[in-house]
């Protein structure tokens, strides 16, 4: 089953390399869609991709890049993704 969820991660996660990582996590997982750092120093991913690919994907995003400390994540639910391309790091 297809799931799309946005995933909205606090803590220590902007210049720590999240970005690139999550990326790099979904690539891996077969996930498509975006990341971007928000301006209130949250980092947000929206994600779609079967609902096992999406559970390990987001366990990634708990776990970060060595430099970051995740402290929570917030998980929503949302419309399926427009576009058909792969996964970005948008700025």
């Amino acid at each position: 089953m297809m799931v799309t969820r946005r995933l909205l991660v606090r803590g220590r996660v902007q210049r720590v390399g999240f970005r690139a990582f999550a990326a790099g996590a979904a690539r891996r997982e077969g996930v498509r869609g975006f990341v971007r750092n928000l301006d209130d120093g949250r980092v947000e991913a929206v994600g779609e991709g079967d609902s096992e690919a999406m559970d390990r994907f987001q366990r990634a995003l708990r776990k970060g890049p060595p430099l970051s400390r995740v402290l929570g994540i917030t998980v929503e639910d949302v419309a399926p993704l427009d576009d058909s391309g792969g996964f970005v790091v948008r700025t």
